[in-house]
This record gives structure tokens, sequence and C-alpha cells, in this order.
């Protein structure tokens, strides 16, 4: 069975769901695989998604940061789907709100089996602050690989740019292969084929590979048989 090519501009809104619990009620389990889009609440993610997808409305865009409220799940097919989490930091918004908001993402991160990779999301301007930080270790020591995405890259120059992302590298260095890191802007498309390579890999576990050329190879023998028969 041969790798195919993820087409995320399928995606489709599916679920928003205030924690865990509720995702399950909606979902086929936690099953398949999941992308999950974290980060700062003013750094993009929705605008993020949007261009990746090629839909200028499928996540919500806002001027004020902290929109992203609610754990959003967009799918790709049956088995894959991309997963848009509350915004951490910045918000203005009642400190006990900010709570549940970042109780939810916690139970995600931690229960949730499916999360096959880690995008974060961080203002090129302002990368790596304490809570990027803690996103990126945490995602690494639970073995999921991580995309650091340096967002707003058109606010920089392109020597500029690519200095910080030197830079960023270096500061992630230890972690080695586990964590790629990348410019993005949503406003001018900067890195948007080598994110949407990065995903697509990303899309394709050797365990889901082989589960579904199995399933492939039970429905064609299922077939011959019957018109054997």
């Amino acid at each position: 069975m041969t790798e195919s090519r993820i087409d995320f501009r399928k995606a489709k809104f599916l679920i928003s769901a205030p924690d865990i619990a509720h995702l399950d009620e909606y979902l086929p389990g936690d099953a398949g695989i999941e992308i999950a889009f974290a980060g700062r609440s003013n750094a993009g993610k929705s605008s993020a998604l949007n261009l990746l997808t090629d839909q200028k409305s499928l996540a919500r865009t806002s001027k004020t940061p902290g929109r992203t409220q609610l754990i959003n799940v967009f799918e790709l097919d049956e088995h894959r789907r991309l997963v848009d989490l509350p915004g951490y930091g910045f918000a203005q918004v009642p400190l006990a709100l900010k709570k549940k908001w970042q109780l939810a993402l916690g139970e995600y991160l931690q229960e949730r089996q499916c999360l096959g990779g880690m995008v974060v999301l961080m203002d090129i301007r302002h990368p790596l602050k304490d809570l990027d930080m803690q996103m990126i270790q945490w995602a690494v020591e639970s073995e999921i690989p991580v995309l650091a995405l340096l967002t707003k890259a058109d606010k920089m120059k392109q020597s500029e740019r690519m200095k910080m992302v030197n830079e960023v590298r270096k500061h992630l260095g230890d972690f080695d292969d586990r964590v790629k890191v990348e410019p993005f802007s949503s406003l001018k498309g900067i890195g948007k084929a080598k994110v949407l390579d990065i995903l697509n890999t990303w899309c394709h576990p050797q365990w889901l590979v082989d589960a579904l050329a199995e399933a492939e190879a039970a429905e064609a023998e299922e077939e011959n048989s019957a018109i054997k028969g």
C-alpha cells in the first residue's frame, strides 16, 4: 500500500468540546491520529490552520487574542484529525476561566493517546517563552514529534528571519530531530509547503499505514471470496 498524500483542503469542522470527556462522546474513541496546534493566544493558530487548509474560515479568527476557548477538532479523513487547542498566556479573561482552559489543555495533552504530532506556534519576534518551552519539553518527553512554527515571519526581513530561525534551532539543538523549526506567515504563505510536508509525514505513522494495509487486504480477500462463491 503506497503512502497517499493527504489533501488538507478537505478538512472540515467536526466538534468543539470543553474537555476530552466531551470529545469521547462525539468521536469514535481515542483512535486514529491527531495533530494538535498549540501556542500563546496571540500566536496565530487559527490563521495558520486556515492557510494550511486553503479555507478562509475553517478556524475562526479574531482581532482579540484568546478567542479559542474550546478544543476544536477538524476532520481530514476517517482516521486523521487536526486539533486547535485553547491558547495559553496573554488572553485578558478572568482567572477562573483561564484556569479552566489550561485544565482542558493539560488533560488533552496528558490523556489523548492518538496525539501523533504537536505544532507549537510562536511569534517569530518573541519565541521560546516559558510556556512555549514547557510545551515543547513535555512533547519531547512524551515522544511526540514537534514542529516549532515561528509565525508572522513576514514582519522580518529575510536575513533577520533566518537569523532568528537559526537561533531557535540552536537553542533547541539538544532535542535533535525530535523538534523541527520553520518560519511561517499566514499572510504571505511563507513556509506553507514545508509545513504541509511535515504534517503529511506525521499523518502516516507506520502503525497506521500497516493497519490500513491489513484492512485493505482483508477487504480484497473478502471480495474475492464472494466472487468465487
